[in-house]
C-alpha cells in the first residue's frame, strides 16, 4: 500500500473531542483539584469573615477536608443539572458522615456551630460554582495543552469502532483521529465514522514514524497475541504513547496504568510518568534544585570557563544535538573538553588516554564539571536534572537499530544524570551489550519514577563521581 499517495489524496480529517483518557492529564489533574479546593477555601473564608482569625483547630478540620475529597471526581461529561445532583448527594453523604465523627468524638465542641452550619449549606454550591467556572476556563486551558493529539486506532472491529464512538461523544478536549489500521480489506471492516482504512497493521510503526502520530489505541483480540506482540516490537522504535483497549495481553509494561476513554476503559501500556500532577513535581523540582545549584556554582563554573579559555582555542561551551522528549532534537550544553566539536554523522566516544582532550578535558570529564552547563538547559525545559542520559544523534541512530525499546528512553526528558550513570554504566560504552544495560536502567527508571528515586539518584551521583572510573 503506498501510504504517502493515500495519504495525499485524503481531506483534511476533523477534530475530535476526547474525554478523560489521552492527553488530557492537565485537565483531568485540575479538575481533581476542585471539589477539595473549594471546600476548604469556603470554610477558611467563613472562619475568616465571621470570627476574623484562622485558628490551627480549623487548619486541621481543612486539612482533613482536603485529604478526604482529594482526587474530586471528573464531571466534565455531565450535564450542569446531573452534576448539580451528584455533587448535593455526596456532599450531604460527606458533611454527614464528618459532623457524626466531630460530635462522637467530641471535637464538635472546639468549633462554631453557626459556622459549621453555613459552610455545610454554601460548600456544595462552592464546588458547583468551581465546576461551571471551570466549564468555562477549559478553551484556555486547551490552548495550554497545546495541539490536537494525533491519534490511529489498530483494528476498525466493533471494540475500536466503539472507541471512537465514544470519543465523539466527549465534549472537552481535542483530538484529530487519523484512521484505523486493520488486516481486513475495506468491505470488510464495517462502518469507521468516515474515517480511511491507512493500511494494515504491518503498516502501523513505520507510519507512526513518519507522521508524528502521538497516540495508538490498540483494539485487537486476545487470540492475535503473536501478532500484538511483533507489533509492541515495532512500536518500541516511536516514541508514541500506546494504549490496549481491553481483552489485550502484553508483558514488560511502562508505566502501565488504568485510563479511560469517554467512560471506556483502556490499558496503558508504554507512557510517560511524567503526567498530570507528577508532571508538575518533577518540573517544579528540577527548576527549584537547577537553581539553587547554578547559583552555589557559579564561581566554580566562571573559573572553569575562564581555565576551559586560557588552555586551548575554541569556544568555552560546546553545543552537541541530541535527542529530546519525544524523540525531538535540541542542543545540550556542556564545557568543551576536546579540541575537536563534533557533531556529525559519526561520532566516536572518548576513550581511555584520547588524543582529542585538552589539557583539563580528561579532569573535567573524570568529575563531570564539564556537564554544569547542563543546568541551564534544564532550567530552559530542554532537560530534566534526573533522567536518561542523552546520546549524541549518530548513536542514537545506531543503537535504536540493534537494542529493543531503546527508543522508550525518550519518553520523558533526558537527564544530566540518571539510573544508569550510578549504577556503573557512565562515560563509554563500547560494546553493545554495555549500551544494552544502560538501556535496561534507563527503563526500570521510567517503570518506578518517583520524586524519592529522583533524590535518591542525586545523593547517590554525588557519592560515586569520586570513584567512578570509565568516564574518560
Amino acid at each position: 500500500m503506498n501510504m504517502s499517495t493515500s495519504r495525499a489524496e485524503r481531506p483534511p480529517l476533523p477534530y475530535l473531542p476526547m474525554g478523560n483518557g489521552g492527553s488530557n492529564h492537565l485537565v483531568s489533574s485540575l479538575e481533581h483539584l476542585i471539589e477539595p479546593l473549594m471546600i476548604v477555601l469556603s470554610l477558611l473564608f467563613l472562619v475568616e469573615y465571621l470570627q476574623g482569625e484562622i485558628r490551627p483547630r480549623h487548619m486541621l478540620l481543612a486539612l482533613a477536608m482536603f485529604a478526604l475529597t482529594y482526587p474530586g471526581r471528573n464531571r466534565l461529561n455531565s450535564t450542569y443539572i446531573k452534576t448539580a445532583i451528584k455533587i448535593l448527594v455526596s456532599w450531604v453523604l460527606l458533611a454527614g458522615l464528618v459532623m457524626v465523627f466531630l460530635w462522637a468524638s467530641r471535637f464538635m465542641e472546639y468549633y462554631d456551630h453557626s459556622v459549621l452550619l453555613i459552610w455545610a449549606a454554601i460548600a456544595p454550591m462552592a464546588v458547583l460554582g468551581g465546576h461551571l467556572l471551570f466549564r468555562l476556563a477549559l478553551p484556555y486551558l486547551r490552548i495550554l495543552e497545546g495541539p490536537p493529539e494525533r491519534v490511529v486506532v489498530a483494528g476498525a472491529n466493533p471494540q475500536g469502532l466503539e472507541l471512537v464512538r465514544r470519543m465523539s461523544l466527549c465534549p472537552y478536549h481535542n483530538v484529530q483521529l487519523l484512521g484505523f489500521f486493520d488486516d481486513r480489506a475495506t468491505e470488510r471492516t464495517g462502518e469507521r465514522r468516515d474515517y480511511p482504512l491507512l493500511g494494515a497493521i504491518a503498516d502501523l510503526p513505520e507510519y507512526v514514524k513518519h507522521n508524528q502520530v502521538n497516540t495508538i489505541y490498540l483494539s485487537l483480540p486476545m487470540a492475535s497475541q503473536p501478532r500484538i506482540l511483533s507489533l509492541l516490537d515495532g512500536l518500541r522504535d516511536t516514541t508514541a504513547s500506546t494504549y490496549f483497549v481491553p481483552d489485550m495481553f502484553v508483558t514488560d509494561l511502562i508505566q502501565a496504568r488504568m485510563d479511560t476513554v469517554g467512560g471506556m476503559p483502556v490499558v496503558s501500556v508504554c507512557e510517560t510518568p511524567f503526567r498530570g500532577w507528577d508532571g508538575f513535581l518533577k518540573r517544579a523540582s528540577d527548576i527549584v534544585l537547577s537553581a539553587i545549584i547554578l547559583l552555589l556554582l557559579s564561581p566554580l563554573m566562571l573559573a572553569i570557563a575562564l581555565a576551559v579559555k586560557l588552555t586551548s582555542p575554541g569556544p568555552v561551551i560546546f553545543k552537541q544535538r541530541r535527542y529530546g522528549l519525544d524523540g525531538d532534537d535540541i542542543q545540550v550544553y556542556k564545557f568543551r573538553s576536546m579540541t575537536v566539536c563534533e557533531d556529525g554523522g559519526a561520532i566516536r566516544q572518548a576513550q581511555k588516554n584520547d588524543a582529542r582532550l585538552t589539557r583539563i578535558g580528561g579532569f573535567l570529564r573524570k568529575s563531570s564539571l564539564d556537564e554544569l552547563p547542563q543546568f541551564i538547559n534544564v532550567l530552559q525545559g530542554r532537560m530534566s536534572i534526573v533522567g536518561p542520559r542523552p546520546h549524541a544523534i549518530a548513536h542514537n541512530e545506531m543503537y535504536r537499530k540493534v537494542i529493543n525499546g531503546y527508543m522508550i528512553r525518550h519518553k520523558v526528558k533526558p537527564g544530566i544524570t540518571g539510573w544508569a550513570q550510578v549504577n556503573g554504566y557512565r562515560g563509554e560504552t563500547e560494546t553493545v551489550d554495555k549500551m544494552q544495560k544502560r538501556v535496561e536502567y534507563d527503563l526500570e527508571y521510567l517503570r518506578n519514577w518517583s520524586l524519592r528515586f529522583d533524590l535518591y539518584i542525586i545523593f547517590k551521583t554525588v557519592w560515586v563521581l569520586s570513584g567512578q572510573q570509565n568516564a574518560y
